[in-house]
């Protein structure tokens, strides 16, 4: 993934942690 080309894998797996997270909050 292009957009993800600079980040490491643990920088990868927060942002998909929040974006769980947020929709989790907006499931709720």
């Amino acid at each position: 993934m292009g957009f993800f080309d600079g980040f490491d894998d643990f920088a990868l797996i927060l942002v998909l942690f929040v974006l769980l997270v947020i929709v989790g909050c907006s499931l709720d």
